[in-house]
């Protein structure tokens, strides 16, 4: 178990401010100062250091909050092994799960509502940002598993298939767009585009495929870039423009005539979901939601 030090020392440096977290642990910003104190005092050497109005970790703060890491991970994994050693049903511990947009609104809500009915006493948290982010904190150690679209193939990244999406080029009922419902792959470059920000898999699939049929990102028309699926459908709705958008996001709005499929000759948006861990870290407790989620897909 870490002392009472070592845990007020990561959270500090998980807020970056004393303040921030004394709200956290509930105790007073000058029982924060003390505890890092006496840390200091303990390592003989300064852990953190102001630059201006923030505070940052000192290579010897940076060094003991990797540690530390390291330690809290196989802490939360042997809590969770010793449990199911003594009742498999009440196994405890903590799920630190990342996931990219299309996943955590769509396809993780059953997931996650099936397997807490199954380990009640899991502790679940979810990051949901898009891909890029996703795996910056998996290899910070900020989560335990991620899902993502794409291979990257890092090196120090395991990665395992999970499921297969289309990305759908839809529009408003309302757009000019929708008076065809086919076009040639080459109109695309003439037609007013919204897209996802730069990290979004959904935005990487769509440039790969444009490029394997001779389209580059600068040469179509687009009118905005918004962050987050949800933010794009609903511009979409009220606008003019064409979208590329995960199938499973749209199939309400498809169904209730809101938006329209518009699709384009020889053009096919495909792409793959995997999960992630960081290269042989793998736990049972991953292991036991990667089951469960995979028996849900019928993978």
């Amino acid at each position: 178990m870490l002392s009472t030090r070592h845990e007020v020392f990561f959270q500090v440096a998980q807020e970056k401010s004393f303040s921030k977290a004394a709200l956290v642990l509930f105790i007073s910003q000058p029982a924060i100062s003390k505890h890092i104190k006496a840390l200091e005092q303990e390592y003989k050497t300064k852990l953190f250091e102001r630059k201006g109005l923030h505070i940052e970790l000192t290579p010897a703060g940076s060094l003991l909050f990797e540690k530390l890491l390291q330690v809290k991970n196989i802490q939360e994994q042997t809590t969770h092994d010793i449990s199911i050693l003594t009742n498999a049903l009440q196994a405890e511990g903590k799920l630190k799960l990342g996931a990219s947009t299309t996943v955590a609104l769509y396809i993780l809500p059953k997931v996650l509502s099936v397997f807490h009915k199954h380990h009640p006493n899991i502790d679940i948290t979810l990051l949901n940002r898009n891909t890029e982010i996703v795996l910056d904190a998996l290899i910070k150690k900020e989560i335990n598993l991620g899902i993502v679209e794409g291979n990257g193939r890092l090196s120090n990244v395991d990665y395992i298939p999970f499921i297969t999406d289309k990305v759908i080029a839809v529009c408003s009922k309302k757009s000019p767009i929708a008076k065809k419902r086919l076009y040639t792959i080459g109109e695309i470059t003439s037609l007013p585009i919204a897209l996802r920000e730069r990290g979004s898999g959904t935005l990487a699939v769509l440039k790969t495929v444009l490029e394997e049929n001779g389209i580059k990102e600068n040469s179509l028309l687009v009118k905005v870039k918004l962050g987050g699926t949800e933010a794009l459908k609903n511009f979409i709705i009220e606008s003019d423009c064409l979208g590329f958008l995960p199938h499973r996001s749209v199939l309400k709005e498809i169904k209730h005539g809101e938006l329209v499929e518009i699709a384009f000759e020889g053009l096919n948006i495909e792409r793959n979901f995997y999960f992630i861990q960081r290269q042989g870290e793998t736990s049972n407790l991953n292991k036991s939601f990667i089951k469960q989620a995979k028996s849900l897909h019928n993978i």
